[in-house]
C-alpha cells in the first residue's frame, strides 16, 4: 500500500496536465463548442478520476485499446533506483543455490513518507465527509420539512413544462419555507423543491424586484414560475443530478488537488449555462430578457446553492454576469455549428484516452503493465495450493510440455509483471556467450578486488559459481562489455518481457525499469529449452549446466532464484526452472512478494520471532523462500522429490 500513495500522486500530476488540457480546449474553441459540449467536455474528467481505483481487469481493457499502448513501454518504468547499497542484514539461510545473495536498492524515500501521506490524505478525505455529511442533513431536513405543492395555478404551469419537455416520469414538486432559491435533488426519485416565497410572490401577483420587469405582472410571475420549472426539468433531463453523485465522492478522494477544484468550479458554471442555453432554445428571442431577469430575481435571493447532490437556478454573482452576458447575445447554433462541436468533443475524448492506462498504471495498488497473455486454444487448469504461500502473496505457474497443459494458481498475478532480480542472469548468461565475452571452456572473469559483502563474491568467477552464488558483479561486467544497444537488442529478439532497460544500466533487472511476469518465465524457460532462439547449441548447454540443482537418478532438477531488495527489506522473490524427467519435462514458475512497509513494521514489533505466536517465517519475499514453496508443491504434484 505505501507504493499506492506514491503512485497516486504522480496521478495527480498527470490529472492535473488534463485539467489544463480541458481549459485549453474550452477557451481555443470557444467558438465552436456549443454550452453543452463545453459541459460535456468536462464530464471526461470524473472517469479520469477514477481510473487509479478500478481493477486490474479493467484497466487491463483500457490499456488494450488505447492508441498510447506502445509509449507506455517507457512511461510505466519504474525511476532508476539509487546507488546500489551493501547490506549484509537478512541473508537467507541454506546453503549452495538456495543462498540466494543479493543486494539492497534504496528507493531514496523515507518509509516513513507513505505512512505520513496516507495519514494526510486520510485526515482530509475524513473533513470532506463530516462537511458532506453536514450538507446532506441540511439536505435531509429540508426534504424532511417540505409539504406536496397546494397552489393549482403553479402546478398547472408545472405539468405543462413536464409536457413541453416531453417528460414522463413523475417528478414530485414541494413547497419549502427553507430555501430562498429551486433546487432539484434526487437521484432515483428525484423532485423539485421550491421556495414559500416564490409561492406567495406569485399568489399577489405584485412582485416588485421579479414582475416588474414585465408588461403584465401576473403573466411576467407566470412566465417567472415557467422559467423556473424549465431550468430544473432541464437538469433532470441532463442527468445534472447523476453526474453529481459521481463529481461529489471524486472531489472527495482529490480534496488536496487545487486544479481538481477549479475544474468542478468550472464545471458547475458550464453546467448552468448549458441548461440557460437549453430553456433559451425552447423560448422566442424576445423572452430572453425576461428569462435573463429571473435569474438576477435569484441572484438577490442567494449567491450559491449550498446542497452537495442538487441543482438549481441560482449560482455566484461572477458567474451570474456571464450568464445574463450569454443570455443577451445567444443565438440558437446552426445543425452545422451542432455537428463541429460534437466533432471537437470526439476528438478532444480520443487525445485525452491516450492518458487512460497512464493512469491506471502509475495509480492502482501494486499495479504493472500485465503480458497479454493469448490462453486462445491452451489447456489452462487452475490451482490451489494457497496453504504453500503462508502470509505471502504470489502465484505458481506449472507447464506440461508433453501434454501441453497449464496449471496457475492466481491467474491474476501470473500475469503481472515485476522485476526478475537475479532470474535474468539466466539470459544475460546466454548473451555473454553469444557475444563472446565468456566461452563455455572458458567463463572465467577477474575478480578486481572490490569488497562484497559475501566472502564467496570476493574471488574470482566463472559462469558455474558465479550462477551458484548470484555475483551481481559478474554479470554486470559482462553486460558492461556488450553495451546497452546489445542487451536491447537481445531482450528485443527473445521477447524478455517489458524489454525495459530505461533505468540505470547496471542495475535495471533489479527492482528497476526491467519487468516480467511468470507466465512469461515458463515460456522463455520452454523456449531455452527447445532453443528456439537458434543459438549456438554448445552456448544453450552451458547455460543449462550452470542452473543445474541436483538429480536423483530419474529426474534433474534445474532452477534460478532471485530476491528483490528495496531499503534493506525483501520484497520480491522469485525460484524458476524446470524438472526434467524421463517420461517428461515440467516448467515452473514461483513469484512472492512482501509490502516492505509492513515488514518495516513486524520486524520492528517481532524482536523474538520464535516467540511469537503469529509469526511463521513468510512476512519477506525471497528466492529461497519462493524455492520452497515450489519444491513442496512439485513433491505433491509427484515431479520431484529431494533425494
Amino acid at each position: 500500500m505505501d507504493s499506492f500513495i506514491i503512485r497516486f500522486l504522480i496521478c495527480n500530476l498527470l490529472i492535473s496536465i488534463i485539467i489544463c488540457i480541458l481549459f485549453a480546449v474550452n477557451y481555443l474553441l470557444r467558438n465552436v463548442l456549443t454550452a453543452g459540449m463545453k459541459y460535456r467536455l468536462w464530464l471526461l474528467l470524473p472517469g479520469f478520476m477514477m481510473v487509479p481505483f478500478l481493477p486490474h481487469e479493467l484497466t487491463d481493457l483500457l490499456l488494450r485499446f488505447s492508441w498510447s499502448r506502445t509509449l507506455l513501454h517507457s512511461a510505466s518504468s519504474a525511476s532508476a533506483p539509487a546507488a546500489a547499497a551493501i547490506d549484509t542484514a537478512g541473508i537467507p539461510g541454506g546453503s549452495g543455490w538456495m543462498n540466494d545473495f543479493t543486494l539492497s536498492v534504496n528507493r531514496g524515500i523515507p518509509s516513513q513518507l507513505p505512512v505520513i501521506l496516507w495519514g494526510i490524505w486520510a485526515a482530509g478525505i475524513a473533513v470532506m465527509l463530516l462537511l458532506t455529511t453536514a450538507s446532506l442533513y441540511q439536505l435531509h431536513t429540508v426534504k424532511k420539512s417540505a409539504l406536496p405543492l397546494k397552489n393549482r395555478k403553479i402546478r398547472q404551469i408545472y405539468d405543462r413544462c413536464l409536457t413541453e419537455l416531453h417528460i414522463k416520469k413523475e417528478i414530485p414538486i414541494f413547497s419549502t419555507a427553507f430555501l430562498r432559491s429551486p433546487i432539484l435533488t434526487g437521484l432515483f426519485r428525484p423532485a423539485v423543491y421550491l421556495p414559500i416565497s416564490v409561492i406567495s410572490c406569485f399568489a399577489a401577483g405584485d412582485d416588485a424586484a421579479g414582475a416588474a420587469h414585465c408588461a403584465d405582472e401576473t403573466n411576467g410571475m407566470t412566465d417567472m414560475i415557467r422559467y423556473i420549472f424549465l431550468h430544473e426539468l432541464q437538469h433532470y433531463r441532463r442527468r445534472d443530478n447523476f453526474v453529481n453523485f459521481i463529481v461529489c465522492p471524486a472531489g472527495i478522494l482529490y480534496w488536496f488537488n487545487p486544479f481538481v477544484r477549479l475544474a468542478f468550479h468550472a464545471m458547475r458554471d458550464d453546467r448552468e449555462t448549458a441548461c440557460d442555453c437549453a430553456v433559451l432554445d425552447l423560448l422566442k428571442p424576445e423572452k430572453y430578457e425576461d428569462y435573463g431577469n429571473t435569474l438576477l430575481y435569484f441572484a438577490g435571493k442567494t449567491s450559491s446553492n449550498p446542497f452537495p447532490f442538487s441543482a438549481g437556478i441560482s449560482s455566484a454573482m461572477k458567474q451570474m454576469r456571464k450568464r445574463i452576458i450569454n443570455i443577451a447575445f445567444y443565438e440558437k447554433p446552426s445543425a452545422r455549428t451542432r455537428r463541429k462541436s460534437a466533432a471537437a468533443l470526439i476528438c478532444t475524448a480520443a487525445l485525452l484516452a491516450g492518458f487512460l492506462p497512464f493512469l491506471s498504471v502509475r495509480a492502482g495498488t501494486g499495479s504493472a503493465i500485465r503480458y497479454q497473455w493469448n490462453t486462445a486454444g491452451k489447456m489452462v487448469s487452475d490451482l490451489d495450493v494457497s496453504a504453500y504461500f503462508g502470509e505471502n502473496q504470489g502465484t505458481f505457474v506449472l507447464y506440461d510440455i508433453e501434454n501441453d497443459t497449464w496449471s496457475i494458481y492466481s491467474r491474476n498475478r501470473a500475469t503481472l509483471r515485476v522485476s526478475p532480480d537475479s532470474t535474468w542472469k539466466i539470459y544475460a548468461a546466454l548473451a555473454g556467450l553469444e557475444e563472446g565475452i565468456i566461452t563455455p571452456d572458458n567463463s572465467l572473469i577477474t575478480w578486481d578486488g572490490s569488497t562484497y559483502p559475501f566472502e564467496t563474491w570476493n574471488q574470482d568467477q566463472n559462469l558455474q559459481t558465479a550462477m551458484e552464488y548470484s555475483v551481481n558483479w559478474y554479470f554486470q561486467e559482462m553486460e558492461a562489455q556488450m553495451g546497452k544497444k546489445t542487451i536491447e537488442q537481445y531482450l528485443h529478439d527473445i521477447g524478455y518481457g517489458n524489454e525495459d532497460t530505461s533505468a540505470d544500466f547496471s542495475s535495471f533487472w533489479l527492482e528497476s525499469s526491467l519487468k516480467i511476469s511468470p507466465v512469461e518465465q515458463v515460456e522463455l524457460l520452454v523456449r531455452l529449452y527447445r532453443n528456439d532462439f537458434d543459438i549456438a547449441p554448445e552456448n544453450i548447454n552451458a547455460v543449462k549446466d550452470s542452473i543445474r540443482i541436483a538429480s536423483d537418478g530419474s529426474t534433474t532438477l534445474y532452477g534460478k532464484t532471485g530476491t528483490g531488495r528495496v531499503n534493506g527489506q525483501d520484497v520480491n522473490g522469485w525460484f524458476i526452472g524446470y524438472a526434467e524427467k524421463t517420461e517428461g519435462t515440467y516448467f515452473f514458475a514461483v513469484n512472492i512478494s512482501a509490502d516492505a512497509a509492513a515488514t518495516s513494521m513486524q520486524d520492528s514489533n517481532v524482536k523474538d520471532r520464535s516467540a511469537s505466536e503469529n509469526y511463521t517465517g513468510t512476512r519477506e519475499a525471497t528466492g529461497s523462500r519462493a524455492a520452497e514453496i515450489a519444491l513442496s508443491i512439485l513433491n505433491e504434484k509427484n515431479i520431484w522429490r529431494e533425494p
